[in-house]
């Protein structure tokens, strides 16, 4: 059979007849490179009858029958919750985040607890290093079964022998077929590999999770293809300096993409974190300047974070503007608008931001907290740590209102704080609140409230 090859680009997984420079999809520079692309009759899953395929009918709405979706549970009550409520059979979960941050950790776990028949296959790692892994994570008496392979026709074999529940594969791209003449983690091997457990996936109801590199831009690693294949792209997320870890979903066929899950990284593993409020507010002896506690949301779960600033005079003649955990252009535009709406000179002072915890918030309602941190910073007075705030903060310097505010008002009441600060034009139903809640319209009014 005659060798056919292709042009693929390395970044985005976009194909060419010939080679060229640079990429006209992704408009990246030296990334096309050559890949050999044919392909045996064999393939590495085939079904198990081999009788012909009923054609599928066009059909009427009306005529559709729904079947229930069957879920497994994966016994992380965090990931059930991101995934919709459990493990749908025959979905296909992509799994990516940076080195280090805790992928493996987090589906060698999950495997190890579940009660399921669970294949975790592991193209990086030895069964002695698996091992070592379970007995840190102290399970060392599970009936888990760990595969070290990296060949998809071998994989499917084992699988067609032992029938698990569920299939782990760490990583896809470390997997290669013999359908295909590359290297392993090249474009047309990860197409190809992913293709092939996708098929194996539908025709067996069996839940398939892939563990994904990630590249320095923050992407799957990989075509842009593999994340419209699976029906599931997890993000892990975290800095490896702190201890908390978040799991995000960016895509799920069968629930919300506003979920996240929660957790602590521990020598023993990872730790479910159900209440995560009360552990990103730092416990403290007594109130500090330039901290303020903002009531925010994540997918459909209230969380109360901590916000710090920092406002000192610039040594150099530009000044500083630093945001961990926040965008900083968002920064820049509050900056701007204490100046120019409230009259406050910070155009020559240095000033830094920080979300406590080493999470990223991207909620717009903890914009209040954001300015309210940074006047108390710049007029080294200290807010009461029994207040909080709740409210998006637009050009004109006014207060603008947020989503599911009795959310937030119920979780600060709940933890204790005694005073909200929201916008005056939310609409809040008549309920028994107990705690103390200020409507305020416009940034001065804020500053008049809390600083006079």
């Amino acid at each position: 059979m005659k060798t056919k090859t292709t042009f693929f680009c390395q970044s985005c997984g976009a194909q060419y007849a010939k080679w060229m420079g640079q990429c006209q999809s992704c408009g990246e520079w030296n990334t096309i490179a050559e890949e050999v692309v044919q392909k045996e009759e064999k393939r590495a899953w085939k079904a198990e009858s081999q009788g012909v395929r009923p054609i599928n009918k066009p059909l009427k709405v009306s005529e559709i029958v729904l079947d229930a979706e069957n879920r497994i549970s994966s016994t992380d009550t965090e990931l059930d919750h991101v995934l919709g409520g459990g493990i749908v059979l025959g979905s296909l979960v992509l799994l990516g985040g940076e080195p280090g941050i805790g992928k493996s950790t987090l589906m060698l776990q999950v495997a190890l607890n579940m009660k399921q028949n669970v294949l975790y296959v592991s193209g990086e790692e030895s069964q002695s290093q698996l091992k070592m892994r379970a007995e840190r994570l102290h399970q060392k008496d599970s009936d888990c079964l760990l595969l070290t392979e990296t060949n998809t026709q071998n994989i499917f074999r084992h699988i067609t022998e032992i029938q698990p529940d569920v299939v782990i594969i760490d990583s896809i791209q470390t997997l290669h077929t013999d359908a295909i003449d590359a290297s392993p983690g090249s474009i047309s091997q990860i197409r190809e590999t992913a293709g092939e457990l996708l098929k194996f996936a539908k025709e067996t109801a069996t839940p398939v999770f892939l563990i994904g590199h990630i590249t320095k831009d923050g992407q799957i690693a990989g075509p842009k293809i593999l994340e419209h294949m699976v029906d599931v792209v997890l993000q892990f997320e975290g800095d490896r300096h702190h201890i908390y870890r978040i799991l995000r979903s960016q895509k799920n066929r069968f629930g919300a993409t506003s979920e996240i899950g929660i957790y602590e990284m521990q020598q023993t593993g990872l730790r479910e974190v159900t209440n995560p409020s009360e552990l990103l507010i730092s416990q403290k002896d007594q109130a500090l300047s330039g901290t303020v506690i903002a009531a925010t949301l994540e997918g459909m779960r209230p969380l109360m974070i901590e916000v710090q600033a920092l406002v000192s005079s610039a040594v150099y003649g530009t000044p500083q503007r630093s945001a961990t955990g926040y965008n900083i252009k968002r920064l820049h535009m509050l900056l701007a608008v204490l100046e120019k709406r409230a009259g406050f000179k910070l155009a020559i002072k240095d000033v830094f931001l920080n979300i406590a915890g080493g999470i990223q918030v991207d909620d717009p309602a903890i914009d209040l907290s954001v300015i309210v941190a940074i006047l108390s910073s710049n007029e080294n007075i200290e807010i009461s740590q029994n207040t909080c705030f709740a409210a998006e903060v637009g050009l004109a310097g006014e207060i603008r209102p947020v989503t599911r505010i009795e959310q937030r008002i119920a979780e600060a009441e709940k933890l204790g704080f005694e005073q909200i600060f929201i916008s005056k034009f939310n609409k809040v139903a008549q309920k028994d609140f107990k705690i103390d809640i200020v409507t305020v319209s416009k940034v001065e009014e804020v500053y008049r409230k809390l600083f006079v």
